[in-house]
C-alpha cells in the first residue's frame, strides 16, 4: 500500500469549504484528516489557531 500525506492551508472562515473541494478532487481513499493547531495569545487570553490541515491519503494499488 502506498499513502500521500498533503498540506492544505486554511483559514478559520474558508476551512470547510477549502477541505471538501480539495478532498473531492482525490483520486485515492482518505485516511485521516489532522489539524496542525498551535497557540496563539490575544489581548482577552490564551486561545488557538489552526494553520493547516495534514490529509492522509491511500493510492490505488493497481
Amino acid at each position: 500500500m502506498k499513502y500521500r500525506v498533503h498540506r492544505l492551508d486554511v483559514k478559520r472562515d474558508t476551512m470547510q469549504e477549502k477541505l471538501e473541494n480539495f478532498i473531492n478532487q482525490l483520486k485515492g481513499e482518505v485516511i485521516s484528516v489532522s489539524p496542525n493547531v498551535k497557540p496563539a495569545f490575544m489581548g482577552m487570553g490564551a486561545t488557538a489557531k489552526v494553520d493547516f490541515l495534514l490529509i492522509v491519503e491511500k493510492l490505488q494499488t493497481n
